[in-house]
């Protein structure tokens, strides 16, 4: 698979380029805004890596750039940590987001998790961009959930952390598949970078279920599987 590496030091690329070389991955490298806008193809990178500061401009412009020539996985490497800009990047349609300094192992779980979650998640999204279970419904292009009244019809927004809503985009990405609490451990990571544990992921599942599920004590859009782990069904009962 071919990366796209936006990143415009020296340093950090050469040493990002070697290790993603060393895992299998072919890499085209670009240091600015201007070079990554001429050298973009969409038809032929699998994942772009984009530095957000760069000397001659941010790469939250060549996200939209990306997301708007196709469906590409994006991931933004940067040094600012600041969870507003965690945010805007996930808005922006961004996959995922790594702040420097990072280890290169944490980078190629990532990058396996987020190929992962794109390669299933284009059959479970509508052709709009809208995944919908149950009531829930996630606008994956706006990173906006509601829940819908079964009464009234009306649209309510579900107000999510960043890390919430990637764990909702895990299960929506993997209907009908039992997910391990091993499997989502490997694709979570908080936003300063460390591993989520196993007891944080406890409590992130809790939180998620207490602000989509009806009856949060008698889940049905998430359900354990005892034993095994957890499960999205493709048309939930709710």
């Amino acid at each position: 698979m071919k990366i796209f590496l936006l990143e415009d030091d020296d340093a950090i690329g050469m040493g990002l380029k070697y290790s993603l070389e060393k895992e299998g991955y072919e890499v085209r490298q670009v240091r600015t805004c201007t070079e990554a806008e001429a050298e973009w193809d969409a038809g032929q990178s699998g994942l772009a890596i984009l530095d957000i500061n760069l000397p001659d401009g941010n790469g939250y412009d060549l996200c939209r750039t990306i997301k708007a020539s196709g469906d590409v996985p994006v991931i933004f490497l940067t040094a600012a940590d600041a969870e507003v800009n965690v945010v805007m990047g996930l808005e922006m349609g961004a996959d995922d987001y790594i702040c420097k300094p990072f280890r290169i192992h944490e980078l190629m779980a990532r990058i396996r998790a987020v190929l992962r979650r794109a390669g299933s998640g284009r059959d479970c999204a509508e052709p709009e961009g809208v995944i919908r279970v149950g009531g829930l419904s996630v606008y994956t292009k706006e990173a906006r959930v509601t829940m819908t009244d079964e009464v009234t019809g009306k649209e309510t927004p579900v107000e999510l952390t960043a890390l919430e809503y990637r764990l909702l985009l895990t299960f929506c990405s993997n209907r009908g598949t039992v997910l391990t609490r091993g499997t989502l451990l490997q694709d979570l990571w908080d936003v300063s970078g460390d591993f989520v544990n196993d007891n944080t992921l406890t409590v992130y599942i809790k939180r998620l279920r207490d602000k989509i599920e009806k009856d949060p004590s008698n889940p049905r859009i998430i359900r354990t599987v005892r034993g095994l782990g957890y499960v999205m069904d493709k048309q939930a009962e709710v």
